[in-house]
């Protein structure tokens, strides 16, 4: 029997795109193969919000959960921030 590993990340809100949705925005950082550089890269994940309770710029935890729809398939676990700037 398989053991399935529980993925949660810290993520930013960058936008409310509807009703129980939010994309959140991860930043990170890889190192160029060949200059050595670091690379600012990010990834954008569609988020299942059912309370709609986090708001643009907060800092929240997500995990992965089944496909809700074409492109969510992260859930909100819960707002660990709440943005500064008031919408």
């Amino acid at each position: 029997m398989e053991t399935k590993v529980v993925k949660n990340k810290k993520a930013t809100v960058v936008s409310r795109s509807g009703d129980k949705s939010i994309t959140c925005q991860i930043d990170y950082k890889v190192k160029h193969p060949r200059y050595g550089k670091y690379i600012r890269r990010r990834t954008k994940l569609g988020v299942h919000d059912p309370k709609n309770l986090a708001g643009l710029g907060d800092l929240v935890e997500i995990t992965e959960c089944r496909p809700i729809s074409k492109r969510k398939s992260w859930r909100l676990v819960k707002v660990l921030k709440k943005a500064d700037i008031v919408e």
